[in-house]
């Protein structure tokens, strides 16, 4: 029997998708990547698959998780399985580095930035950004290891620190920093390829800003009697030129789904920073205008599902 298959590490991030597919009656199936075997030998199940791993699973203990699904993409693409964010999406998603000259090579405007190894390689490189700039992981997911600094002897009285954070592959990003004169970005959100919404992210409080909800009540980004001020709120009508590039973008490298952020500065210039393969959406936002991300994904893959042979 034909499935969709949801290949991920999160069950909280997943279990929107899950919902919207029962509501369809949808045939799917759940595989919940962290430690496992695969015989290469045998043949994959016939199926849709929507690859959903993330750059982040590290910081939820899984380490492996998209080194481990990197081969069962490459085994469903071999086979020449339908595969939805298939191998060149789950690249970009756990290398922002790769990210940046992909988005170049399509003519998007990025921060100025410089790839980092070591503690004194980033020290040297930090003389030769302009100040202030930004450090972030290469390997992130949430916007971990986000950090500002005004100057090189800041970041280097924090790298020589034991508050200094080692990121998981090793690669530190040093960034220009973009300011926004409203101290917030916007993630563009699209499915199939095709933009669905726009959204405004205050980022008043920090930078860890994955936009589901389990995210949102984690890292205490709800709206309280202190903060009565939104954290994502969906842009109705957005339109901007930007969005032809991006969905160009996408199609060149074979992404099927996601969010993609930029950041204004006071020019109006356009920043583009980060591309998540791996997209969730906020659920108060959405049910204040009634779009939804996931089931409009379900849709999609059930479309697919029915196509198949």
């Amino acid at each position: 029997m034909k499935k969709i298959y949801i290949i991920h590490e999160n069950d909280e991030w997943t279990q929107p998708l899950i919902e919207a597919l029962e509501e369809l009656g949808a045939p799917y199936e759940s595989w919940f990547i962290h430690e496992g075997h695969i015989d290469l030998t045998e043949t994959p199940p016939n199926g849709v698959f929507y690859n959903r791993m993330s750059a982040s699973s590290h910081s939820r203990g899984h380490r492996y998780a998209p080194e481990l699904t990197s081969t069962i993409l490459a085994w469903l693409e071999e086979h020449e399985r339908l595969v939805l964010n298939g191998s060149h999406a789950l690249d970009l998603e756990i290398n922002k580095a790769r990210q940046y000259t992909a988005l170049q090579k399509a003519g998007i405007r990025t921060p100025q930035t410089m790839v980092t190894v070591g503690k004194e390689q980033m020290i040297e490189g930090a003389h030769q950004m302009e100040k202030p700039f930004i450090t972030k992981h290469n390997r992130a997911g949430k916007g971990l290891g986000v950090q500002l600094f005004q100057s090189v002897e800041a970041l280097e009285s924090y790298v020589n620190s034991n508050e200094f954070e080692e990121p998981i592959d090793g690669i530190t990003l040093l960034q220009q920093y973009v300011e926004s004169p409203d101290s917030t970005i916007t993630r563009c959100e699209f499915i199939d390829g095709k933009f669905f919404y726009a959204v405004k992210v205050d980022t008043s409080e920090g930078f860890e800003l994955c936009p589901a909800d389990a995210c949102s009540i984690e890292d205490q980004f709800c709206v309280t009697t202190e903060n009565t001020r939104e954290k994502f709120q969906i842009i109705e009508n957005f339109a901007d030129p930007i969005i032809h590039k991006y969905e160009k973008f996408l199609k060149d490298n074979g992404i099927d789904f996601a969010g993609i952020e930029f950041i204004q500065n006071n020019n109006d210039e356009i920043f583009t920073y980060d591309v998540n393969t791996n997209t969730n959406y906020n659920s108060d936002a959405e049910l204040k205008v009634g779009q939804y991300g996931m089931k409009q994904i379900a849709k999609v893959l059930n479309n697919y599902l029915q196509k198949l042979d």
